[in-house]
């Protein structure tokens, strides 16, 4: 979902000026007159109560996990539903072109809501625009009617999607965030993936030894290197730091533990560790510095191997790895892993053919879309068991491997999706730590302000973990 095909986004205010307007404009979009909604009956072959041969309009981020998984579950609704004509559409800014049709009382029946400039999801449910998904959830699977489709799902996908007690959207892709890197290149070299903050510095000047540079980062878009600060951060603080901070209590931001982080990420700056030029490089031109092999890591989400495989090298060989532990004495074990549930799809409220956007996903949701998923986009869905049997990719072994070392230790950050405007400034903050422009300290102070801001704002809805 950052700005661009990929699936973490970096927010600007142009995102913050489309939510405001779905606010202000949702809850009564439409007029007195709203588009009907239709329903069908209820049967053992249609638990959703989809109506016969009512239209479904499906809108899907078209990103780094293409649209290969989306098509094939309309495929699947189409069987199941032959009378109904089913239009479906890739787009790359979901927010701006929707954001219209949510105030006008148009919107699609089913949004995947990816990418930059996405709508604001929190803004969305507080309008009352987005549909309870409990009968989803509780209706039968289509891979077994005797297990109801919740229960196919990892655990804390359900709760990913919950705001304020009731599920408004299901993530998709688990993903998971660490740094990547060659094995064929580290083997060449000699090189172990470390297992210290120290050990990664003194593996940097081995690197660049190499000529090599020990990293790059998708300069454009610093969420990315907030997602090895933040992880170092939650290492060192506990699951507690990682709940203040979602929480907006006072100074979580200058605790300790996020003050070391920040100068662990300020330390690779400093050291000259990074590749010449990474501050202004998009994702793409940062990912394929990497995989030419002029930079031995860069930060990201598991998403990368499917985005980068039409230019990845033969014998490349990518993995990740977990981001090292702070120190020897962090709260969490060093194969600790950010991770969660991400690519968000939702039914809007205001939809003509609501139940068809809820079968729609309980397609999506089998294990025959979730096992294509795996294969075509190189990713890991969030169905049970879809990946099992499958002759994974290399980068996606790693990801398993690592979820499996993590064990219960994975954990998550919520800010983002809670509080798009802090999410802006966290990443602003980090861009300028990383020029050189502000120390760790500076930094936090910047980002403190604007949680308290968000803390004192009553016009922001607030969540609690």
């Amino acid at each position: 979902m950052y700005a661009h095909p990929s699936r973490r986004s970096l927010l600007r205010a142009s995102t913050m000026a489309g939510a405001a307007a779905v606010l202000s404009g949702c809850v009564t979009a439409g007029g007195d007159d709203p588009a009907p909604q239709a329903t069908g009956a209820v049967t053992d072959d249609n638990p959703l109560g989809v109506p016969d041969g009512a239209d479904l309009e499906v809108v899907i981020f078209n990103g780094g996990y293409g649209e290969e998984y989306t098509r094939h579950a309309v495929t699947l609704y189409e069987e199941r539903h032959p009378d109904a004509t089913v239009t479906h559409e890739g787009l790359q800014k979901v927010g701006e072109v929707l954001q219209p049709r949510f105030v006008s009382g148009e919107p699609p029946d089913v949004v995947d809501n990816s990418g930059a400039g996405r709508l604001d999801i929190a803004a969305l449910a507080a309008a009352g625009q987005l549909t309870d998904l409990a009968d989803l959830l509780d209706a039968p699977s289509l891979d077994d009617p005797a297990v109801p489709v919740r229960d196919l799902l990892l655990p804390g996908v359900v709760e990913d999607g919950t705001l304020d007690g009731t599920v408004r959207y299901l993530n998709y892709s688990y993903v998971v965030w660490g740094l990547w890197y060659s094995r064929s290149l580290f083997d060449r070299h000699g090189w172990s993936v470390p297992a210290t903050w120290d050990d990664m510095l003194a593996l940097c000047e081995d690197i660049k030894g190499a000529g090599i540079a020990p990293w790059t980062w998708q300069g454009k878009y610093p969420e990315y290197m907030m997602d090895p600060l933040q992880s170092l951060a939650a290492k060192a603080g506990g699951i507690e730091l990682v709940h203040a901070i979602d929480n907006l209590e006072p100074d979580a931001w200058r605790h300790e533990a996020v003050l070391a982080a920040a100068d662990a990420i300020h330390r690779l700056a400093a050291g000259g560790h990074f590749l010449e030029g990474s501050e202004g490089l998009s994702h793409t031109e940062a990912q394929n510095a990497w995989c030419s092999g002029r930079a031995a890591f860069i930060p990201c989400g598991s998403w990368i191997e499917g985005e980068q495989q039409d230019v990845t090298p033969e014998g490349f060989d990518m993995a990740m790895a977990a981001v090292p532990a702070l120190t020897a004495a962090d709260a969490l074990p060093n194969g600790a892993v950010q991770g969660a549930s991400s690519e968000s799809f939702l039914v809007p409220a205001q939809a003509r053919n609501p139940r068809g956007g809820l079968e729609y996903l309980r397609c999506l949701f089998s294990g025959e879309v979730a096992r294509g998923f795996a294969e075509s986009a190189k990713a890991m869905p969030v169905v049970r068991g879809a990946t099992d049997g499958l002759d994974l990719a290399p980068g996606l072994a790693s990801v398993a491997a690592a979820l499996e070392t993590a064990g219960d230790d994975v954990f998550g950050y919520k800010y983002r999706t809670w509080y798009p405007e802090l999410a802006v400034e966290v990443d602003t903050a980090t861009g300028e730590l990383l020029a050189g422009r502000a120390d760790p300290e500076q930094w936090a102070d910047r980002i403190q302000a604007a949680a308290d801001a968000v803390a004192a704002d009553d016009s922001i809805a607030k969540h609690e973990r």
